[in-house]
């Protein structure tokens, strides 16, 4: 698994710029606020109405899919 919900929403995207098109597809869209600087994912699904378990394996599933085309 490479993300996990305790990690910074900032360093997230960050260290896996396609997991922005899920946090999206979430309603997540507002990287450049400032709480997306201190809150970490499972903050952010929260405040937003989001499980942040669903949120968090469909953003590996879908970083898992892009490994997977790249081999």
């Amino acid at each position: 698994m490479k993300i996990t919900k305790e990690m910074g929403i900032s360093d997230a995207v960050e260290a896996y710029p396609d997991s922005v098109k899920v946090f999206q597809a979430f309603g997540m869209g507002c990287f450049g606020c400032m709480a997306a600087r201190f809150e970490n994912i499972e903050q952010g699904a929260i405040a937003h109405g989001i499980d942040p378990d669903e949120l968090v394996k469909a953003i590996n599933d879908a970083l898992e899919a892009v490994d997977l085309t790249k081999e």
